[in-house]
């Protein structure tokens, strides 16, 4: 059975800094992917198309990206675009982008490749009997790459991940690995259904695909704390998120699970 295509959604907001060095190296491993090696748990689609989805930057992010991708030459089935929305953050960019795609699959992933772009068939293989890929950044041994961040970041992701798991996702334990998966159907119907917009929105996004009944699969995944996020702690974040996870269950009380058929 052949592999499908795929599009690699990455949502970058003012990332001329890193995101130069990152699409090198996703260029380098997309150009030299596995298409037809016998290992499916390796294999690529012979058809991919990385979309940027420029979020409002203010700096060169859009043209860096454009440099980057003619600087890297043609790669055999790789096709590169821009897509500039006005700014409105990352759950943002990222469902425009998973909307605007219209491959077999679907990926979103962070703009400075903190889950290198060698996992990526991690995540096309699962999605081979599962619609939706969630990667995580806890191994199966236990061990957590999450591991290297700063202390309070640690700390603030466990109060944040006890009162999703209590109130909106369950078992999900790494609902903020920026790195997941989707079939196409599935994807436009859960993004098409997305309300929240802060970094709360992978709650919103797993909680939709628990909701409609869509099989998941958790991948251990390789991660790297690539510093330079923007992301600024206070309690003006921390009312945002408690409000977000709050009302996730009730913007979406009457999405019901999909029938047999798969329609819903």
């Amino acid at each position: 059975m052949p592999v499908a295509s795929l599009t690699l959604v990455l949502p970058a907001y003012n990332e001329q800094e890193r995101l130069g060095p990152a699409l090198d190296e996703l260029f380098d491993f997309l150009r030299h992917r596995p298409t037809n090696t016998p290992d499916a748990s390796a294999r690529m689609p012979s058809e991919i198309r990385v979309l940027i989805v420029d979020d409002g930057s203010t700096d060169r992010t859009a043209d860096l990206a454009k440099c980057r991708w003619e600087a890297a030459g043609p790669i055999d089935g790789v096709t590169v675009e821009v897509m500039p929305v006005p700014h409105g953050g990352k759950g943002a960019a990222v469902r425009a982008g998973m909307l605007a795609a219209d491959t077999d699959l679907l990926i979103f992933a962070d703009a400075d490749m903190a889950t290198p772009p060698d996992q990526l068939p991690k995540l096309v293989h699962a999605l081979s009997s599962a619609e939706v890929a969630l990667g995580s950044r806890i191994q199966p041994d236990g061990s957590d790459m999450r591991a290297s961040q700063p202390l309070y970041r640690r700390m603030l992701g466990r109060g944040f991940h006890f009162l999703a798991s209590i109130w909106v996702v369950g078992a999900v334990q790494d609902t903020q690995c920026g790195f997941k998966g989707f079939t196409r159907a599935c994807a436009h119907d859960v993004f098409d259904r997305q309300q929240v917009q802060s970094i709360v929105f992978d709650v919103e996004i797993i909680y939709l695909c628990r909701r409609r009944g869509y099989r998941l699969a958790i991948v251990p995944i390789e991660w790297q704390d690539r510093r330079g996020s923007r992301m600024r702690t206070g309690p003006g974040l921390a009312l945002r998120v408690a409000w977000d996870l709050f009302r996730i269950p009730l913007i979406h009380r009457r999405v019901r699970q999909m029938r047999a058929t798969g329609s819903g």
